[in-house]
């Protein structure tokens, strides 16, 4: 099991996002919630709102997730893989059960 933390501008986008992950089957679960952001950018410390999108999916599904977000926005964010160190059983049988292990390309389709 993987979990990618992402992070976005808003809530519409990680909603369209999810929904894109779900339909493919390139993720079983997503959440996401608003936090606040602090950042350097060209120079100078910048506050904002953003969203943070949790994908809770299998470790090699990696680059087709990016794709899917790459559909949806054009400015740099954080896209970032974390160790999950257990999951309980049923939930991982869960995973597994709907998401293979292995991605199969032709799954993920462009739009």
């Amino acid at each position: 099991m993987q979990f990618f933390y992402v992070t976005l501008n808003n809530s519409e986008e990680a909603r369209q996002i999810s929904h894109s992950l779900l339909e493919n089957k390139l993720a079983l679960c997503t959440n996401w919630f608003p936090i606040t952001c602090a950042y350097r950018w060209e120079g100078k410390v910048v506050e904002e709102p953003e969203v943070v999108l949790i994908i809770k999916t299998q470790p090699s599904y990696r680059q087709a997730i990016e794709a899917v977000i790459q559909e949806h926005i054009d400015y740099t964010n954080c896209v970032a893989a974390l160790a999950v160190e257990s999951v309980n059983d049923s939930f991982l049988s869960w995973l597994n059960m709907e998401i293979p292990q292995e991605l199969q390309e032709s799954r993920h389709q462009k739009h």
